[in-house]
């Protein structure tokens, strides 16, 4: 059975950084950015875009501007000298600045790659947190953290690694100190999806490596 691949991703927030140059594939140049997209409670999410600088150049946006990104969540491994570090970002494929109002929409589709982590918060709130293996074309594969609340916490938290799952929700950016193998303590931040419905569906024939992350 041939998969649909679904990853979406709709963001609308104020450029907070000037582009910086990332990296260059193929002849093309790729430039980043940071996004902050206000939530109803107030808190702010600053978060990661990825572009290619012919889009980036076209839109012709300045930090303090109002951004709408429209793209695809993605993931790579970054080798630092305190180990590998998992970097999430949103692939823009489309960037203009019609929007007025903060927006932050995720779809996506994908395979447990790490069993489900079930808990509780101190207040008796349910927390599921999982690994969520996201396909692209030719083979290659996102890996997603995900983190699901409620109702739906106790559903993920029964599935299985080679699970799949249709979710939708926003990605958001978390603060939190990290302890070092010498003891020393610095302040990190983390990126994941808040999902907010979650589904079962059908697993086709071709499934992620789960050893590739």
């Amino acid at each position: 059975m041939e998969e649909t691949i679904i990853n979406q991703a709709r963001l609308c927030g104020i450029m907070d950084s000037v582009p910086s140059f990332s990296h260059e594939n193929h002849g093309r140049q790729f430039y980043r950015f940071v996004l902050a997209v206000e939530r109803l409670s107030g808190t702010v999410d600053r978060l990661n875009v990825l572009t290619d600088w012919e889009l980036l150049d076209a839109a012709d946006l300045c930090p303090g501007e109002w951004v709408a990104v429209t793209g695809q969540v993605r993931s790579y491994n970054e080798v630092t000298p305190t180990g590998r570090h998992l970097r999430i970002s949103v692939y823009a494929e489309d960037l203009d600045g019609l929007c007025e109002r903060a927006d932050n929409r995720i779809e996506l589709t994908g395979v447990l790659c790490k069993d489900p982590v079930y808990r509780r918060t101190p207040l008796g709130r349910e927390i599921c947190d999982v690994m969520l293996a996201v396909n692209r074309p030719y083979h290659r594969t996102d890996y997603v953290p995900c983190i699901f609340w409620g109702r739906t916490a106790r559903t993920v938290a029964l599935c299985s690694v080679g699970d799949r799952l249709h979710l939708t929700g926003r990605l958001q950016s978390r603060e939190y100190v990290k302890t070092l193998a010498d003891g020393t303590t610095t302040r990190r931040t983390a990126f994941e999806v808040s999902a907010i419905t979650a589904e079962t569906v059908e697993t086709p024939a071709y499934e992620p490596e789960m050893s590739a992350l």
